[in-house]
Protein backbone atom coordinates (compact mmCIF):
# COMPACT_ATOMS: atom_id res chain seq x y z
CA UNK A 1 0.00 0.00 0.00
CA UNK A 2 1.10 3.36 -0.73
CA UNK A 3 1.00 5.30 2.72
CA UNK A 4 2.22 9.41 2.75
CA UNK A 5 5.13 10.26 5.37
CA UNK A 6 2.59 10.56 8.38
CA UNK A 7 1.34 7.07 7.84
CA UNK A 8 5.15 5.49 7.21
CA UNK A 9 6.17 6.93 10.65
CA UNK A 10 2.82 5.68 12.54
CA UNK A 11 3.38 1.98 10.42
CA UNK A 12 7.07 2.22 12.09
CA UNK A 13 5.88 2.92 15.27
CA UNK A 14 3.56 -0.01 15.56
CA UNK A 15 6.24 -2.91 15.85
CA UNK A 16 8.89 -0.98 17.65
CA UNK A 17 6.15 0.69 20.46
CA UNK A 18 5.24 -3.10 21.10
CA UNK A 19 8.80 -3.78 21.74
CA UNK A 20 9.05 -0.81 23.84
CA UNK A 21 6.08 -1.50 25.99
CA UNK A 22 7.32 -5.54 26.15
CA UNK A 23 10.80 -4.94 27.32
CA UNK A 24 9.76 -2.07 30.07
CA UNK A 25 7.61 -4.58 31.57
CA UNK A 26 9.76 -7.24 31.37
CA UNK A 27 11.70 -6.64 34.48
CA UNK A 28 8.49 -6.21 36.44
CA UNK A 29 6.08 -9.02 35.09
CA UNK A 30 4.47 -10.79 37.83
CA UNK A 31 4.73 -8.39 40.10
CA UNK A 32 2.18 -5.80 42.11
CA UNK A 33 0.66 -3.06 40.88
CA UNK A 34 3.19 0.17 41.72
CA UNK A 35 2.06 3.26 42.86
CA UNK A 36 1.48 6.27 40.51
CA UNK A 37 4.59 7.64 41.06
CA UNK A 38 7.02 4.79 40.82
CA UNK A 39 9.44 5.15 38.27
CA UNK A 40 9.60 2.79 35.08
CA UNK A 41 12.76 1.85 33.25
CA UNK A 42 13.92 -1.01 30.90
CA UNK A 43 15.94 -2.50 33.80
CA UNK A 44 15.35 -6.03 32.70
CA UNK A 45 15.54 -9.35 35.36
CA UNK A 46 12.07 -10.29 35.93
CA UNK A 47 11.25 -13.95 36.59
CA UNK A 48 13.19 -14.81 32.96
CA UNK A 49 16.30 -12.65 33.43
CA UNK A 50 15.99 -10.64 30.38
CA UNK A 51 18.59 -8.33 29.62
CA UNK A 52 18.07 -4.46 30.06
CA UNK A 53 15.64 -3.30 27.03
CA UNK A 54 15.58 -6.93 25.78
CA UNK A 55 12.08 -7.73 24.70
CA UNK A 56 10.45 -11.03 25.76
CA UNK A 57 7.61 -13.74 24.02
CA UNK A 58 5.30 -10.98 23.28
CA UNK A 59 7.83 -9.44 20.32
CA UNK A 60 9.25 -12.28 18.97
CA UNK A 61 6.20 -14.15 18.64
CA UNK A 62 4.97 -10.40 16.83
CA UNK A 63 8.05 -11.33 14.22
CA UNK A 64 7.53 -14.47 13.26
CA UNK A 65 4.35 -13.10 12.35
CA UNK A 66 5.31 -10.19 10.50
CA UNK A 67 8.36 -12.26 8.56
CA UNK A 68 5.78 -15.29 8.12
CA UNK A 69 2.96 -12.27 6.24
CA UNK A 70 6.26 -10.80 4.56
CA UNK A 71 7.66 -13.97 2.52
CA UNK A 72 3.94 -14.66 1.66
CA UNK A 73 3.51 -11.17 0.03
CA UNK A 74 6.45 -12.13 -1.88
CA UNK A 75 5.63 -15.03 -3.27
CA UNK A 76 2.53 -13.31 -4.20
CA UNK A 77 0.16 -15.09 -1.35
CA UNK A 78 -1.78 -14.14 1.86
CA UNK A 79 -2.35 -15.36 4.86
CA UNK A 80 -2.67 -18.97 3.47
CA UNK A 81 -2.51 -22.72 5.23
CA UNK A 82 1.18 -22.49 4.00
CA UNK A 83 1.81 -18.69 5.42
CA UNK A 84 0.09 -20.01 8.82
CA UNK A 85 1.90 -23.12 8.84
CA UNK A 86 4.93 -21.32 8.61
CA UNK A 87 4.17 -19.07 11.80
CA UNK A 88 3.10 -22.48 13.56
CA UNK A 89 6.32 -23.77 12.60
CA UNK A 90 8.62 -20.83 13.25
CA UNK A 91 6.64 -20.40 16.82
CA UNK A 92 7.88 -24.34 17.40
CA UNK A 93 11.26 -23.43 16.66
CA UNK A 94 11.65 -20.48 18.86
CA UNK A 95 10.28 -21.63 21.62
CA UNK A 96 12.80 -24.73 22.06
CA UNK A 97 15.40 -22.03 23.10
CA UNK A 98 13.24 -19.14 24.18
CA UNK A 99 13.50 -17.70 28.08
CA UNK A 100 9.70 -17.77 28.19
CA UNK A 101 7.18 -19.18 26.77
CA UNK A 102 3.26 -18.92 27.80
CA UNK A 103 2.06 -22.11 29.34
CA UNK A 104 -1.10 -22.13 26.50
CA UNK A 105 1.00 -21.97 23.84
CA UNK A 106 3.59 -23.88 24.47
CA UNK A 107 0.81 -26.80 25.12
CA UNK A 108 -0.27 -26.25 22.26
CA UNK A 109 2.93 -26.24 20.08
CA UNK A 110 3.70 -29.54 21.92
CA UNK A 111 0.82 -31.30 20.87
CA UNK A 112 1.07 -29.92 17.31
CA UNK A 113 4.68 -31.29 17.23
CA UNK A 114 3.86 -34.67 18.47
CA UNK A 115 1.10 -34.99 16.17
CA UNK A 116 3.62 -34.03 13.10
CA UNK A 117 6.01 -36.56 14.52
CA UNK A 118 3.24 -39.66 14.61
CA UNK A 119 3.07 -38.27 10.88
CA UNK A 120 6.51 -38.83 10.10
CA UNK A 121 6.68 -35.20 9.77
CA UNK A 122 9.59 -32.77 10.81
CA UNK A 123 7.29 -29.41 10.25
CA UNK A 124 4.26 -29.07 11.69
CA UNK A 125 1.37 -27.49 9.53
CA UNK A 126 -1.53 -25.20 10.25
CA UNK A 127 -4.23 -28.01 10.90
CA UNK A 128 -1.79 -29.21 13.39
CA UNK A 129 -1.40 -26.30 15.19
CA UNK A 130 -5.83 -26.22 14.58
CA UNK A 131 -6.45 -28.92 16.24
CA UNK A 132 -3.92 -29.00 18.92
CA UNK A 133 -5.31 -25.80 20.07
CA UNK A 134 -9.42 -27.23 19.96
CA UNK A 135 -7.55 -30.15 21.86
CA UNK A 136 -6.21 -28.14 24.15
CA UNK A 137 -9.28 -26.29 24.88
CA UNK A 138 -11.58 -29.27 25.22
CA UNK A 139 -9.28 -31.24 27.45
CA UNK A 140 -8.93 -27.73 29.70
CA UNK A 141 -12.16 -25.88 29.35
CA UNK A 142 -10.22 -22.92 28.81
CA UNK A 143 -8.10 -21.32 26.05
CA UNK A 144 -8.54 -17.32 26.71
CA UNK A 145 -5.19 -16.43 27.95
CA UNK A 146 -3.42 -13.73 26.30
CA UNK A 147 -1.17 -14.87 23.87
CA UNK A 148 -2.76 -14.17 20.64
CA UNK A 149 -3.82 -10.60 21.45
CA UNK A 150 -0.19 -9.68 22.56
CA UNK A 151 1.54 -10.69 19.21
CA UNK A 152 -1.44 -9.32 16.93
CA UNK A 153 0.00 -6.09 15.40
CA UNK A 154 1.51 -7.16 12.68
CA UNK A 155 -1.48 -8.74 10.97
CA UNK A 156 -2.79 -4.27 10.88
CA UNK A 157 0.22 -3.50 8.74
CA UNK A 158 -0.35 -6.62 6.17
CA UNK A 159 -3.85 -5.70 6.05
CA UNK A 160 -4.17 -2.00 6.17
CA UNK A 161 -5.02 -1.92 2.38
CA UNK A 162 -7.54 -4.34 2.69
CA UNK A 163 -11.31 -4.44 3.74
CA UNK A 164 -11.73 -4.08 7.54
CA UNK A 165 -13.84 -7.84 7.08
CA UNK A 166 -10.40 -9.40 5.52
CA UNK A 167 -8.30 -8.02 8.67
CA UNK A 168 -11.07 -9.53 10.98
CA UNK A 169 -11.25 -12.32 9.84
CA UNK A 170 -7.54 -13.06 9.60
CA UNK A 171 -7.18 -12.06 12.90
CA UNK A 172 -9.51 -14.52 14.18
CA UNK A 173 -7.33 -17.34 12.19
CA UNK A 174 -4.16 -16.18 13.59
CA UNK A 175 -5.22 -16.28 17.01
CA UNK A 176 -7.15 -19.49 16.41
CA UNK A 177 -3.94 -21.34 15.93
CA UNK A 178 -3.02 -21.33 19.61
CA UNK A 179 -6.16 -19.86 21.13
CA UNK A 180 -9.11 -21.67 20.14
CA UNK A 181 -11.46 -19.14 23.19
CA UNK A 182 -13.30 -16.85 20.02
CA UNK A 183 -13.10 -14.53 22.75
CA UNK A 184 -9.24 -14.13 22.09
CA UNK A 185 -10.15 -13.92 18.77
CA UNK A 186 -12.67 -11.06 19.05
CA UNK A 187 -10.19 -9.26 21.05
CA UNK A 188 -7.48 -9.91 18.44
CA UNK A 189 -9.77 -8.39 15.60
CA UNK A 190 -11.02 -5.00 17.33
CA UNK A 191 -6.99 -4.74 18.43
CA UNK A 192 -5.91 -5.27 14.97
CA UNK A 193 -9.03 -2.93 13.28
CA UNK A 194 -7.98 -0.11 15.99
CA UNK A 195 -4.12 -0.47 14.78
CA UNK A 196 -5.43 0.01 11.35
CA UNK A 197 -7.56 2.77 12.11
CA UNK A 198 -4.60 4.54 13.93
CA UNK A 199 -1.89 3.93 11.19
CA UNK A 200 -4.17 5.37 8.41
CA UNK A 201 -5.65 8.61 10.33
CA UNK A 202 -3.64 8.98 13.23
CA UNK A 203 -7.07 8.12 15.60
CA UNK A 204 -7.13 6.26 18.34
CA UNK A 205 -10.72 4.26 18.36
CA UNK A 206 -11.47 0.81 19.83
CA UNK A 207 -14.55 0.99 18.93
CA UNK A 208 -14.41 0.98 15.34
CA UNK A 209 -13.98 -3.13 14.51
CA UNK A 210 -17.51 -3.17 16.67
CA UNK A 211 -20.02 -2.90 13.46
CA UNK A 212 -18.86 -5.85 12.24
CA UNK A 213 -18.74 -7.67 15.15
CA UNK A 214 -22.12 -9.82 15.44
CA UNK A 215 -24.72 -7.79 17.43
CA UNK A 216 -24.59 -9.57 20.46
CA UNK A 217 -20.62 -9.75 20.64
CA UNK A 218 -20.52 -6.24 19.99
CA UNK A 219 -22.48 -5.86 23.04
CA UNK A 220 -20.33 -7.42 25.11
CA UNK A 221 -17.12 -6.21 24.23
CA UNK A 222 -18.96 -2.69 24.03
CA UNK A 223 -19.61 -3.25 27.97
CA UNK A 224 -16.27 -4.37 28.41
CA UNK A 225 -14.45 -1.13 26.72
CA UNK A 226 -16.71 0.97 28.92
CA UNK A 227 -15.31 -0.93 31.91
CA UNK A 228 -11.96 -0.26 30.99
CA UNK A 229 -12.51 3.74 30.27
CA UNK A 230 -14.07 3.62 34.11
CA UNK A 231 -11.22 2.01 35.69
CA UNK A 232 -7.65 1.83 35.90
CA UNK A 233 -5.20 -0.54 34.49
CA UNK A 234 -4.94 -2.16 38.22
CA UNK A 235 -8.30 -2.57 38.44
CA UNK A 236 -8.10 -6.08 35.65
CA UNK A 237 -5.28 -8.37 38.19
CA UNK A 238 -6.82 -11.15 36.08
CA UNK A 239 -4.66 -9.63 33.09
CA UNK A 240 -3.72 -13.09 32.04
CA UNK A 241 -6.67 -13.37 30.65
CA UNK A 242 -7.32 -12.01 27.22
CA UNK A 243 -10.08 -10.15 28.24
CA UNK A 244 -8.76 -8.14 31.11
CA UNK A 245 -5.76 -7.71 28.98
CA UNK A 246 -7.43 -5.82 26.64
CA UNK A 247 -9.17 -3.58 28.97
CA UNK A 248 -6.02 -3.36 31.09
CA UNK A 249 -4.65 -1.94 27.98
CA UNK A 250 -6.68 0.28 26.58
CA UNK A 251 -7.25 1.58 30.47
CA UNK A 252 -3.55 2.58 30.51
CA UNK A 253 -4.55 4.45 26.77
CA UNK A 254 -7.77 6.22 28.19
CA UNK A 255 -6.96 7.11 31.79
CA UNK A 256 -3.88 8.84 30.44
CA UNK A 257 -5.05 10.82 27.51
CA UNK A 258 -6.65 13.72 30.01
CA UNK A 259 -3.11 14.58 30.73
CA UNK A 260 -0.97 14.21 28.20
CA UNK A 261 -0.86 13.89 23.97
CA UNK A 262 0.79 12.78 21.41
CA UNK A 263 4.52 11.43 22.32
CA UNK A 264 4.29 12.35 26.09
CA UNK A 265 1.00 10.17 26.15
CA UNK A 266 2.72 7.13 24.52
CA UNK A 267 5.61 7.32 27.44
CA UNK A 268 2.65 7.79 30.02
CA UNK A 269 0.14 4.77 28.96
CA UNK A 270 3.21 2.83 28.87
CA UNK A 271 4.32 3.36 32.16
CA UNK A 272 0.90 3.34 33.47
CA UNK A 273 -0.30 -0.49 32.01
CA UNK A 274 3.87 -1.52 33.46
CA UNK A 275 2.49 -0.09 36.65
CA UNK A 276 -0.79 -1.62 36.91
CA UNK A 277 1.55 -4.70 37.82
CA UNK A 278 0.97 -9.23 36.63
CA UNK A 279 0.77 -9.77 33.12
CA UNK A 280 3.19 -6.70 32.78
CA UNK A 281 5.09 -6.98 29.48
CA UNK A 282 2.34 -8.49 27.92
CA UNK A 283 -0.42 -5.60 28.86
CA UNK A 284 2.54 -2.93 27.92
CA UNK A 285 3.12 -4.64 23.75
CA UNK A 286 -0.64 -4.87 23.91
CA UNK A 287 -0.69 -1.15 24.56
CA UNK A 288 2.27 -0.61 22.67
CA UNK A 289 0.80 -1.55 19.46
CA UNK A 290 -2.09 0.50 18.61
CA UNK A 291 -0.23 3.97 20.43
CA UNK A 292 2.96 3.38 18.04
CA UNK A 293 0.26 3.23 15.49
CA UNK A 294 -1.50 6.45 16.49
CA UNK A 295 1.87 8.50 17.16
CA UNK A 296 4.72 7.13 15.54
CA UNK A 297 8.08 5.81 15.31
CA UNK A 298 8.84 9.88 16.20
CA UNK A 299 6.94 9.53 19.41
CA UNK A 300 9.04 6.42 20.50
CA UNK A 301 12.05 8.03 22.87
CA UNK A 302 15.37 8.07 22.34
CA UNK A 303 16.23 6.20 25.61
CA UNK A 304 13.76 3.63 24.74
CA UNK A 305 14.66 3.06 21.08
CA UNK A 306 18.48 2.99 21.88
CA UNK A 307 19.54 -0.35 23.67
CA UNK A 308 16.17 -2.40 22.08
CA UNK A 309 16.81 -5.63 21.31
CA UNK A 310 15.37 -9.50 21.26
CA UNK A 311 14.81 -12.51 19.37
CA UNK A 312 16.39 -12.97 16.62
CA UNK A 313 19.10 -10.76 17.09
CA UNK A 314 17.09 -7.63 16.01
CA UNK A 315 17.06 -4.01 17.47
CA UNK A 316 14.56 -1.28 16.91
CA UNK A 317 16.00 -0.35 13.33
CA UNK A 318 15.30 -3.41 12.41
CA UNK A 319 11.70 -3.64 13.65
CA UNK A 320 10.89 0.15 11.95
CA UNK A 321 12.20 -1.84 8.79
CA UNK A 322 10.13 -4.93 9.20
CA UNK A 323 7.20 -2.98 9.59
CA UNK A 324 7.44 -0.68 6.79
CA UNK A 325 7.94 -3.61 4.32
CA UNK A 326 5.10 -5.04 5.85
CA UNK A 327 2.87 -2.53 5.64
CA UNK A 328 3.81 -2.16 1.42
CA UNK A 329 2.67 -5.29 0.86
CA UNK A 330 5.33 -6.32 -1.59
CA UNK A 331 6.95 -8.97 0.79
CA UNK A 332 10.45 -7.88 0.85
CA UNK A 333 12.06 -5.02 -0.48
CA UNK A 334 16.37 -5.61 -0.66
CA UNK A 335 17.57 -2.62 -2.58
CA UNK A 336 14.96 0.27 -1.57
CA UNK A 337 14.65 1.86 1.25
CA UNK A 338 15.09 0.82 4.61
CA UNK A 339 16.27 -1.97 3.46
CA UNK A 340 19.50 -0.79 1.15
CA UNK A 341 23.21 -0.62 2.13
CA UNK A 342 23.54 3.15 0.91
CA UNK A 343 20.78 5.84 1.03
CA UNK A 344 21.78 7.17 -2.42
CA UNK A 345 21.79 11.20 -1.70
CA UNK A 346 23.38 11.95 -4.94
CA UNK A 347 20.61 14.38 -6.82
CA UNK A 348 21.07 16.07 -4.06
CA UNK A 349 24.98 16.92 -2.89
CA UNK A 350 27.88 15.30 -4.44
CA UNK A 351 28.62 11.59 -2.50
CA UNK A 352 32.64 12.65 -2.76
CA UNK A 353 31.72 15.43 -0.46
CA UNK A 354 32.71 14.49 2.96
CA UNK A 355 33.38 17.68 4.41
CA UNK A 356 33.08 18.50 8.46
CA UNK A 357 33.38 21.66 10.75
CA UNK A 358 33.34 21.45 14.38
CA UNK A 359 30.32 22.83 15.96
CA UNK A 360 31.60 26.07 17.43
CA UNK A 361 29.97 25.51 21.25
CA UNK A 362 31.69 22.16 21.15
CA UNK A 363 34.82 20.90 19.00
CA UNK A 364 33.63 17.12 20.06
CA UNK A 365 30.46 17.18 17.72
CA UNK A 366 31.30 17.31 14.26
CA UNK A 367 28.73 18.76 11.53
CA UNK A 368 28.02 17.33 8.14
CA UNK A 369 26.28 15.94 5.24
CA UNK A 370 25.30 12.34 4.86
CA UNK A 371 28.52 11.70 2.43
CA UNK A 372 30.47 12.12 5.61
CA UNK A 373 29.22 8.97 7.08
CA UNK A 374 31.64 7.20 5.46
CA UNK A 375 34.79 9.01 7.91
CA UNK A 376 35.87 7.32 10.79
CA UNK A 377 36.82 9.85 12.91
CA UNK A 378 33.65 9.93 15.22
CA UNK A 379 32.47 7.64 17.90
CA UNK A 380 28.45 8.00 17.38
CA UNK A 381 26.38 9.27 14.74
CA UNK A 382 22.96 11.33 14.91
CA UNK A 383 20.96 11.45 11.42
CA UNK A 384 18.59 13.75 10.73
CA UNK A 385 17.99 11.82 7.15
CA UNK A 386 17.63 8.58 5.82
CA UNK A 387 20.46 6.19 6.13
CA UNK A 388 21.32 2.78 4.73
CA UNK A 389 22.06 -0.03 6.81
CA UNK A 390 25.65 0.00 6.40
CA UNK A 391 26.86 3.79 5.78
CA UNK A 392 28.50 4.00 9.21
CA UNK A 393 30.64 1.67 11.58
CA UNK A 394 29.28 2.56 14.91
CA UNK A 395 27.49 0.14 17.49
CA UNK A 396 23.62 0.68 16.38
CA UNK A 397 23.36 1.66 20.00
CA UNK A 398 25.62 4.85 19.17
CA UNK A 399 23.59 5.54 16.24
CA UNK A 400 20.89 7.59 16.93
CA UNK A 401 17.94 8.01 13.82
CA UNK A 402 15.82 10.50 13.41
CA UNK A 403 12.76 10.56 11.08
CA UNK A 404 12.21 14.20 9.94
CA UNK A 405 11.79 15.94 6.40
CA UNK A 406 13.31 19.31 5.65
CA UNK A 407 9.73 20.95 4.91
CA UNK A 408 8.18 23.35 6.17
CA UNK A 409 4.76 23.06 6.13
CA UNK A 410 2.92 22.11 9.32
CA UNK A 411 1.88 18.55 8.45
CA UNK A 412 5.47 17.52 7.56
CA UNK A 413 7.21 16.15 10.55
CA UNK A 414 4.79 14.75 13.48
CA UNK A 415 5.71 15.96 16.79
CA UNK A 416 8.61 18.44 15.33
CA UNK A 417 9.37 20.17 18.45
CA UNK A 418 9.56 16.32 20.52
CA UNK A 419 11.54 15.07 17.24
CA UNK A 420 14.14 17.91 17.51
CA UNK A 421 14.45 18.48 21.48
CA UNK A 422 15.42 14.27 21.29
CA UNK A 423 18.26 14.82 18.43
CA UNK A 424 19.68 17.37 20.61
CA UNK A 425 19.61 15.63 23.76
CA UNK A 426 20.89 12.34 21.92
CA UNK A 427 23.75 14.63 21.04
CA UNK A 428 24.34 15.67 24.18
CA UNK A 429 24.09 11.99 26.32
CA UNK A 430 26.74 10.73 23.52
CA UNK A 431 28.94 13.90 24.73
CA UNK A 432 28.22 12.45 28.26
CA UNK A 433 29.57 9.16 27.35
CA UNK A 434 32.52 10.78 26.43
CA UNK A 435 32.10 10.06 22.49
CA UNK A 436 32.61 12.27 19.34
CA UNK A 437 29.76 12.73 17.44
CA UNK A 438 28.46 13.64 13.75
CA UNK A 439 25.21 15.57 13.60
CA UNK A 440 24.09 15.25 10.17
CA UNK A 441 21.55 15.34 7.62
CA UNK A 442 21.83 15.24 3.64
CA UNK A 443 23.61 19.15 2.92
CA UNK A 444 24.23 20.40 6.67
CA UNK A 445 21.91 23.15 5.38
CA UNK A 446 18.61 23.15 7.74
CA UNK A 447 18.54 19.81 9.56
CA UNK A 448 22.01 19.68 11.12
CA UNK A 449 22.02 23.59 12.05
CA UNK A 450 18.71 23.30 13.38
CA UNK A 451 19.64 20.62 15.81
CA UNK A 452 23.13 22.52 16.31
CA UNK A 453 21.24 25.08 17.64
CA UNK A 454 19.40 23.51 19.44
CA UNK A 455 22.40 21.82 21.15
CA UNK A 456 24.47 24.87 21.43
CA UNK A 457 21.48 26.38 23.22
CA UNK A 458 21.08 23.01 25.90
CA UNK A 459 24.99 23.51 26.99
CA UNK A 460 25.74 26.76 27.33
CA UNK A 461 22.42 27.93 28.05
CA UNK A 462 22.01 31.18 25.28
CA UNK A 463 19.07 31.51 23.16
CA UNK A 464 18.56 28.62 20.37
CA UNK A 465 18.46 31.64 17.64
CA UNK A 466 21.59 32.95 19.39
CA UNK A 467 22.92 29.33 19.31
CA UNK A 468 22.33 29.27 15.48
CA UNK A 469 23.96 33.04 14.80
CA UNK A 470 27.04 31.01 15.97
CA UNK A 471 26.51 27.77 13.83
CA UNK A 472 26.23 30.10 11.08
CA UNK A 473 29.82 31.21 11.15
CA UNK A 474 31.26 27.66 10.87
CA UNK A 475 28.32 26.84 8.22
CA UNK A 476 27.42 29.96 6.27
CA UNK A 477 24.91 28.05 4.08
CA UNK A 478 22.88 26.99 6.56
CA UNK A 479 19.56 28.07 6.26
CA UNK A 480 16.79 26.00 8.41
CA UNK A 481 13.21 26.58 7.17
CA UNK A 482 10.68 28.56 8.23
CA UNK A 483 9.25 25.64 10.27
CA UNK A 484 12.52 24.89 12.14
CA UNK A 485 12.77 28.72 12.65
CA UNK A 486 9.49 29.25 13.88
CA UNK A 487 10.32 25.53 15.99
CA UNK A 488 13.27 27.37 17.18
CA UNK A 489 11.34 29.99 18.38
CA UNK A 490 9.04 28.16 20.44
CA UNK A 491 11.06 26.54 22.15
CA UNK A 492 13.05 29.56 23.10
CA UNK A 493 9.83 30.91 24.39
CA UNK A 494 9.40 27.57 26.41
CA UNK A 495 12.47 27.89 28.12
CA UNK A 496 11.59 31.33 29.35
Amino acid sequence: MNLNSLQNDRAAGVLVTLAAGDALGAGYEFGPALPDSTPVSMKGGGPFGFAPAEWTDDTSMAIVIAESLLEAAGDGRGLDERTKGAMAQAWSEWARGAKDVGVQTSSVLGRARQAAATSGRSAITAADAYAASKQGHLSSGRSGGNGSLMRTAPLALAFLGAAPEALRDAALEVSALTHFDPEAGEACALWCLAIRLAVLTGELDIRTGLEILPEDRAAVWTGRIEAAEAKFPRDFTRNGWVVEAFQAAWSAITTTAGAASGPAHLRAALEAAVRGGNDTDTVAAIAGGLLGAAYGYTAVPFEWRRRLHGWPGYTACDLQRLALQLARGKGRTEGSWPDLPVFDNSAYISPTRTDVVEHPLDSGVLLGGAPALSRTDYDAVVSLSRVGTAETHVDPADHASFWLLDEAHAEANAHLDFVLQEAAAAVALFRSEGKRVLLHCVRMESRTPTVAALYGALITGMAPEEALDKVREVLPNANPNRGFRQALRGLAQDRQ
